[in-house]
């Protein structure tokens, strides 16, 4: 099993990025996605997530109205459109996986794979 993240960066405050996040080894169509981010000294927060089907989508307020996740189940791929980048935004992001579940998008133990994040700095 592997989440292998990508596309992150160092852009100014205002700025955008989309992050990507690749799965391979489990049936990708039936997991749902997660993204989460942890900042220096800080504990892991909940960012957004997606259900298996891609119907349904849940966002910390934080990130409401800039962020954006989408997915791909034909290329195993989940997207993260982080628009209007804040310097608070600075962290390293995570993306997740868990088999399809009824249980809150931001219970970090509920996700079962996880990647190895990609940093992401904004500079004010």
């Amino acid at each position: 099993v592997q989440l292998q993240a990508s596309g992150g960066g160092l852009v100014q405050a205002g700025g955008s990025l989309r992050l990507s996040c690749a799965a391979s080894g489990f049936t990708f169509s039936r997991y749902d996605m997660g993204w989460f981010r942890q900042a220096p000294g800080k504990e892991r927060e909940f960012v957004t997530a997606i259900t298996w089907t891609g119907d349904s989508t849940n966002y910390a307020d934080s990130v409401k109205g800039r962020f954006t996740i989408f997915r791909d189940n034909a290329k195993n791929t989940v997207y993260l459109q982080m628009n209007t980048l804040k310097p608070e935004d600075t962290a390293g992001y995570y993306c997740a996986a868990r088999f399809k579940s009824n249980t809150g998008f931001n219970v970090a133990r509920s996700y079962t794979y996880w990647g190895q994040g990609t940093q992401v700095t904004v500079s004010s």
